[in-house]
């Protein structure tokens, strides 16, 4: 990623925008988001000073070892403390942990003079104005004119923190407000000062974009700016609902996460995992400081907030909060969720409406809003409650907070990870329909969306030519949403399908290239998929000169094969038939590694069992940087047989140098399949050799398939040429295979792995390792997918492969039988 970055300014030379990169950021706070901001930087390679302040007192075990004050361990000690937390933290903040190595910590009082050296500096301390200002006033003393200095403010605005500082801090000074965590949030909202150099705030906006991969929101300085203003409102709205309607703390739950494109966490849970105490701060600033917000009042805390609060009941940071979790008499966690009327903790529920049981299939987010709407249970009653009100406290908000709507809904969906903004999703039930919905709660929104359908429009936003445009208030017209031409959103090329069946589509991304996006549940690898696979190197074979394989799926890349028909086929003892489906899967991997085109894989989120497979055999791979990617066969009883263990064969065999421990090459290999490891992120992929070293790692992931389009373009401009299947691949036969079952025995002695692991694992090694060969020596892929196929298939005919495919396929975790 590294390669990615801009090349470093001189020394000494003063910065503009057209000279201006980051190569070293000063962050001045190590708490939480100071930490992970340092973290997310050090990720992409920058080189990273954490600064905090020295303490004024020891501690009990520093008096006890005779530490003074004045001894560097004990002036580091906070940042230190916070360093070690951020490399425990989970989820992890660094792509790797390696990259802690680029972070260098200090204090305030011995090293702040270093900031002179650094091309960013980032205020993240607490937050209080007098504080921020009085450090304001040191780095002023050490700051080289011309280097940016931001704040990670979450409301203070701009021109108070400003006061009393030069005309060149004041220029190179803004907002730049990240949502926590930093790495996984995508939200950065950029706020100007009265006198922020506009080129300053250009530099932002694309660097956010380009290079810390963020969604990079412009906003006003209004209390709370866009993100924090619609979502703490969204949240607070609903509790209010709930208590109204009596809904418990699961149900409201239930009916505010996936079913309505939103985290799993829903609204309850995310008040926990955030901190009652935070939303309180947020809730209770914009009580007293906003003044033409007609709803202020609905930030009033409701009541069952308020007696968590005094209680001290704060969420998962307390232990306690709407959720509570406890060990029962087994040593067992048991979740218990409060009861708001009785303020006591119960085991927590299972839901069911008759309204959510009429989506469940429909996989269209925007198609199950309509279905949500019209719901005559009180599942329909509360989310016509409160979408109403949400709606219509959206429209009031421009230009308040924002001159374009499309800002509010890229805020909201990268600070709180919901798939549809609130006009997206008014859009979806049809602006009339929303109107009559505002209305039949007795509110009204704003006049302008009155004026909109009065002009003759329909909608919010409207795709023209593949271009996503947003309605635009002042005109009374459609633009272009700025940036989004280097973007390209499959869901806009409904006019470019070349082909497509149930489980997948091709598009004509232009340029002489396709695109392969699966359309199954999970993206999963069935018959459709396969036979979009076959059908899409086909046409680019015949007419095109590249393909792409990748989607705009939040959920998954791919999660692997489609486990249903082989579980049928297996409990029937179709053999020949499970022999076949096997060998089509392992040719069509194939096909996509020996095309006469340049094939790309553009994986993200994840890419597991077949999923993962399908990127080891593609030419080239750009990967999103949240990649979850690994060979986890194991766990269903199997091994992975579309080409995956012959690939990590292969791949061990490159990596051989005279000389070197060949089987410790093998073994890393053949533990992160018999441990069915997945990456933590595209960075640990590529360390575990699922990437190689020519794979393009990008960090926007709205940019993944334009950039996986343009590798394309390159490898076929550049003079493609059609591999041709290997003999060469070393394998290390009855050594190899020896090695591994000692310790695969040893595990077994040690009750680490049941008898059916230990029957797995020496199936893989097997494999592997090249059968039951007399000495390591050279052979043909077509060699070990045959063995693959053989392992794999005799394990689909054991009793406990079925029982942890069942349970897989129940929605469970499969049993460790």
């Amino acid at each position: 990623m590294e390669a990615t970055l801009a090349k470093p300014q001189s020394e000494g030379r003063t910065p503009t925008a057209k000279n201006r990169s980051i190569r070293r950021v000063a962050v001045l706070g190590s708490g939480i988001m100071g930490s992970r901001i340092a973290a997310h930087f050090a990720n992409i390679g920058v080189d990273v000073l954490l600064l905090d302040i020295a303490p004024n007192t020891l501690t009990p075990a520093e008096e006890a070892k005779g530490l003074t004050l004045e001894k560097p361990a004990v002036r580091n000690r906070i940042v230190n403390d916070a360093f070690q937390n951020l490399l425990k933290a989970s989820p992890a903040a660094l792509y790797s942990s390696k990259f802690a190595q680029r972070i260098t910590l200090g204090n305030f009082d011995d090293n702040l003079p270093e900031i002179g050296k650094y091309d960013w500096i980032i205020e993240v301390v607490v937050e209080r104005l007098d504080i921020k200002k009085s450090l304001y006033e040191r780095v002023e003393q050490y700051r080289k004119p011309g280097t940016l200095i931001t704040s990670n403010t979450s409301g203070i605005p701009m021109h108070l923190l400003t006061e009393g500082r030069s005309e060149d801090f004041r220029r190179h000074f803004c907002g730049t407000h990240f949502f926590n965590p930093p790495r996984y949030l995508r939200l950065l909202e950029i706020i100007p000062g009265p006198e922020t150099d506009p080129a300053i705030i250009d530099f932002l906006m694309k660097y956010g974009d380009l290079y810390l991969g963020k969604t990079t929101v412009l906003c006003k300085d209004t209390p709370a700016f866009i993100a924090n203003r619609l979502g703490i409102y969204a949240m607070i709205q609903t509790i209010r609902v709930a208590e109204e309607m009596g809904l418990t703390v699961e149900e409201v739950d239930k009916l505010t996460g996936p079913v309505v494109g939103r985290p799993k966490s829903g609204t309850f849970r995310l008040s926990d995992v955030v901190g009652l105490d935070t939303t309180a701060n947020v809730a209770n600033n914009l009580l007293n400081v906003l003044t033409n917000d007609e709803s202020k009042d609905t930030f009033q805390l409701p009541p069952v907030m308020q007696k968590l609060m005094e209680n001290k009941w704060l969420g998962d940071k307390t232990g306690q909060g709407f959720y509570k979790k406890i060990k029962d008499e087994k040593g067992q966690s048991v979740i218990l969720a409060l009861d708001p009327k009785t303020f006591e903790y119960k085991p927590s529920q299972k839901v069911k409406f008759a309204t959510l049981e009429g989506t469940k299939s429909i996989d269209n987010l925007k198609k199950r809003f309509s279905v949500l709407l019209a719901g005559q249970d009180k599942a329909g009653e509360f989310y016509r409650k409160t979408f109403a009100d949400q709606f219509r406290y959206a429209s009031l908000r421009i230009p308040e907070i924002a001159d374009e709507l499309y800002r509010i809904d890229a805020a909201i969906t990268a600070g709180f990870g919901w798939q549809l903004g609130l006009f997206e999703t008014w859009d979806a039930i049809g602006i009339r329909k929303g109107i009559e919905l505002i209305e039949s709660q007795g509110s009204k929104p704003a006049q302008w969306v009155y004026d909109l359908l009065d002009a003759g429009f329909d909608s919010f936003y409207k795709v023209e030519a593949g271009i996503r445009k947003y309605y635009d208030i002042p005109t009374k017209s459609y633009k272009a949403i700025p940036g989004t031409e280097q973007f390209i959103l499959l869901e806009s090329l409904s006019n470019n399908v070349v082909w497509k069946n149930a489980g997948s589509v091709i598009y004509d991304l232009g340029d002489g290239i396709l695109n392969l996006e699966f359309r199954s549940k999970m993206n999963t690898m069935g018959a459709e998929v396969i036979e979009g696979i076959h059908k899409a190197i086909s046409l680019a074979e015949k007419d095109f000169r590249g393909l792409v394989i990748g989607n705009d799926s939040s959920e998954a890349y791919s999660a692997g094969a489609n486990l249903a028909t082989l579980f049928m086929f297996a409990i029937e003892q179709e053999f020949d038939e499970i022999n076949l489906m096997i060998a089509q899967f392992q040719q069509t991997m194939m096909r996509a590694r020996y095309s006469s085109i340049p094939v790309v894989g553009a994986p993200h989120s994840l890419a597991l069992g077949g999923g993962c497979e399908l990127n080891l055999h593609v030419d080239r791979v750009v990967a999103h940087s949240e990649l979850y990617m690994g060979l986890v066969e194991v766990g269903v009883g199997l091994i992975p047989a579309g080409g995956g263990t012959k690939e990590m064969a292969a791949r061990a065999s490159d990596l051989y140098q005279t000389g070197d421990p060949e089987l410790n090459i093998l073994q890393s290999m053949f533990m992160n399949i018999a441990t069915a490891k997945v990456s933590t992120s595209a960075q640990e992929a590529r360390e575990m050799n699922y990437l190689l070293p020519s794979a393009q790692i990008v960090l926007n992931r709205s940019r993944l398939i334009a950039e996986a389009k343009q590798v394309a373009i390159e490898l076929a401009e550049n003079g493609y040429t059609q591999p041709k299947p290997r003999k060469d691949i070393k394998v290390q036969g009855k050594t190899g295979i020896a090695l591994f079952k000692a310790g695969i025995t040893a595990m077994r002695m040690g009750r680490f792995i049941s008898d059916h692991d230990q029957k797995i694992a020496e199936k893989l090694a097997y494999v592997i390792c090249g059968g039951d060969l007399s000495s390591p020596q050279n052979v043909s892929e077509q060699y070990l997918i045959d063995l693959e196929r053989e392992a794999f298939l005799s394990l689909t005919g054991e009793k406990k492969t079925l029982e942890r495919i069942q349970g897989l396929l129940n929605g469970g975790k499969p049993p460790r039988n």
